[in-house]
């Protein structure tokens, strides 16, 4: 049975997240992901449906993946987003075995120096005909 699309939430002006979709979109054939950038209508609409609040001066600091129903962010979205790409990507879902506590740490340390490590950009990313076919308006 084929599972609805999971739909990744996103900072689309951080050049790692960037950099991160474009990752998934050329490992993911089967199209198992949507995307929108977190400061979108489209993001909104997707966390009230699942029950989740966005707030809005953390929003950028995390991604978040709604699959299934449920919302997951930081460590556990990554995992998702894994489990869901084909071999050999799932192998990472053995990270789950690190303490959550421990992985949420090490996502926000990325977190808090990606427009250092990564960039930063003004405009979200160009919208290729494949980009803008999976994302949520």
């Amino acid at each position: 049975m084929d599972r609805e699309p999971a739909i990744i939430l996103f900072d689309g002006h951080c050049a790692l997240c960037t950099r991160s979709v474009r990752f998934i979109l050329e490992r993911d054939r089967a199209a198992r992901f949507r995307f929108a950038s977190l400061s979108s209508d489209a993001a909104a609409r997707e966390c009230a449906r699942v029950g989740v609040h966005i707030p809005i001066a953390t929003a950028p600091d995390s991604v978040i993946v709604i699959a299934d129903g449920r919302a997951s962010e930081q460590s556990d979205a990554l995992l998702v987003i894994v489990a869901r790409l084909p071999p050999p990507w799932p192998i990472f879902v053995a990270f789950r075995l690190v303490p959550r506590v421990l992985r949420d740490w090490i996502y926000r340390l990325v977190a808090r120096n990606r427009d250092r490590w990564f960039g930063r950009s003004d405009v979200c990313m160009l919208r290729t005909p494949e980009i803008q076919a999976r994302l949520l308006e």
